[in-house]
């Protein structure tokens, strides 16, 4: 039982805590703009089609956008 209380704890430790308060503190303060670029870090799916869009840019792969 003690050995998984320091297990417990240790695991604990691994992780930081969010202060929930000051999280939605800076939730509310951000504008329309800054919470669509959070969600859009936060999706997965959409990162990976942003790096991927970028690489193709960096590389010169990017398409007119009169060719769109």
């Amino acid at each position: 039982m003690v050995s998984e209380m320091s297990t417990a704890i240790k695991e604990r430790d691994r992780f930081e805590i969010v202060n929930l308060e000051r999280l939605a503190y800076l939730l509310k303060g951000l504008s329309a703009s800054e919470l669509e670029t959070l969600e859009l870090l936060l999706d997965e799916e959409a990162s990976k089609t942003i790096n991927q869009s970028l690489k193709e840019l960096e590389m010169g792969m990017g398409i007119p956008i009169d060719e769109w």
